[in-house]
């Protein structure tokens, strides 16, 4: 009899799991479809785009939380009271058609399902997939952010027009604006390296759990600092390219870097840059091998 009521939970659940997904399906499918599509294709909004991570972000979320499902399934079912809470916010905000909340209630539903079947222990096991689903999640924070990106617009465009200068050109930096040969390049707010610098954090954080360096502080700190300024070092080195291309006539170059696939080819080269950083730093922060038994012996003394 225990043994036919065990098998007769565990397909009551597999059919709740079934219906849960299929529902979930039904009414996301039609929204990654449009992330999906505005990222690839640019017909998304500007702030929005700065989200097209997302296409590398969210199938390996998935793929995490697929390669946890025999862990999901050993944990005890332990509801717990915020996640009926969040269901209910993540509908609302579904049904409230204005788009901010409606994408905003995929991570709040799933977040509440994962507290709703398993708790907290459900949330430590899923946990970096639903950040990676909610750092993917279209939001207004680039459009919040602009208005206070001008220090560093006009750093770009500074430090721009003096290496341009260092090659002979006659440029002319005034605020965000570089001159060069007559004619204007601005350092424009979405100009300033910000969707570089959310995707290579984004990234960042990817390789770092990939290769189990996150759960050392220290070379997760020191890589996602580096990461950063190799980021900012790219965006100048991209504005200053772009600057030169337009003020000597290249229109054809300046169209590619900076509307075309160029710009996506140099991106893909920086965040490549990143796996060999990683790899120096791994090996020069973890303790040796022959060491790391005493460290833990005496981490357990102590």
């Amino acid at each position: 009899m225990a043994l036919q009521q065990q098998i007769k939970n565990r397909d009551t659940n597999l059919l709740l799991g079934i219906g849960i997904f299929g529902i979930l399906v039904l009414l996301y499918a039609p929204i990654l479809l449009h992330w999906v599509d505005g990222w690839l294709h640019k017909t998304i909004s500007i702030e929005h785009e700065y989200f097209s991570h997302g296409l590398i972000g969210l199938p390996f979320a998935a793929y995490l939380s697929w390669q946890k499902r025999k862990q999901w399934q050993r944990l005890p079912n332990k509801s717990h009271p915020l996640g009926i809470f969040l269901l209910v916010i993540g509908g609302i905000f579904y049904l409230s058609g204005v788009t901010e909340w409606v994408n905003l209630s995929l991570p709040t539903i799933l977040t509440g399902l994962c507290l709703w079947f398993k708790g907290f222990p459900g949330i430590r096991l899923q946990g970096f997939s639903l950040i990676l689903v909610l750092l993917a999640t279209p939001t207004a924070v680039p459009y919040l952010i602009a208005p206070y990106t001008f220090p560093l617009q006009s750093f770009i465009a500074t430090t721009a027009g003096f290496i341009l200068n260092q090659f002979g050109m006659e440029v002319v930096v005034d605020g965000i604006n570089i001159y060069v040969g007559g004619k204007i390049v601005e350092v424009a707010p979405y100009c300033a390296g910000l969707k570089m610098l959310f995707t290579t954090i984004y990234v960042s954080l990817m390789l770092l759990y990939w290769t189990g360096a996150l759960a050392s502080r220290r070379v997760t700190v020191w890589f996602l600092s580096m990461a950063i300024v190799i980021s900012v070092i790219a965006n100048i080195i991209r504005n200053t390219l772009l600057s030169f291309f337009h003020g000597t006539g290249k229109e054809g170059a300046f169209t590619w870097l900076h509307d075309s696939w160029g710009g996506d080819l140099y991106s893909a080269l920086m965040l490549l840059s990143l796996v060999p950083l990683l790899n120096w730093l791994d090996q020069l922060l973890s303790p040796p091998p022959e060491i790391q038994p005493e460290l833990e012996e005496s981490a357990t003394s102590d």
